[in-house]
């Protein structure tokens, strides 16, 4: 695995997701943390990376992914565990979603405009959804057991927030990539920077 040291600024504990985690120390308060990842010199947008933290508290929420100009907007999304993803069809036609592979298995049906369907994501892997109707449409929901995670911006950077000092195990997934893992440290001023060949 590699070691990667990862830059952080403090804030309030508030700002973040309450709980504990890997490495709390009295006293600590949780940190901000921004990263860059690249691949062959550039930086990638939607790569997924999360932390694990097995003594974290969990607060799956509602997220939306909507079916807007014959497309899944966002394209790849990434969830907790247990979280719930509505899916409104907010296009003129019908659509109908579904996952068959590595991930959660369903069939939503066909839907017309205006009407949304839920799934709710109860184990961590990689869904993959596509619409029965148009071949073209294709998302990802990456569901991860952990609380700290984010999605990298077209710059190829992401910010966690709420995260306590310490050392953890993180991992990042891109379409059409293998997934990276190895160890980082919270609480160090060096840049945090994950690479593909």
């Amino acid at each position: 695995m590699r070691q990667i040291v990862l830059a952080t600024s403090c804030v309030a504990s508030l700002m973040g997701v309450a709980g504990g985690g890997a490495g709390v120390l009295a006293g600590q308060r949780d940190a901000h943390l921004v990263g860059r990842v690249g691949a062959g010199g550039r930086p990638v947008a939607d790569v997924v990376v999360w932390l694990d933290a097995p003594g974290a508290s969990r607060e799956p929420r509602t997220r939306v992914l909507e079916q807007r100009n014959m497309q899944f907007t966002p394209r790849v999304m990434a969830v907790q565990v247990g979280s719930t993803v509505e899916l409104p069809n907010n296009d003129r036609v019908f659509h109908n979603v579904f996952s068959f592979n590595h991930g959660k298995r369903f069939d939503l049906g066909l839907y017309p405009t205006g009407a949304t369907k839920r799934i709710t994501l109860d184990r961590p892997a990689v869904n993959r959804l596509y619409c029965n109707i148009h071949p073209h449409m294709a998302a990802y929901i990456v569901a991860v057991d952990s609380p700290y995670f984010a999605t990298t911006d077209e710059g190829g950077i992401f910010t966690m927030s709420g995260v306590p000092p310490g050392e953890y195990t993180y991992h990042a997934w891109r379409s059409g990539g293998h997934q990276l893992q190895g160890t980082v440290t919270v609480g160090s001023s060096t840049p945090f920077e994950i690479r593909w060949p």
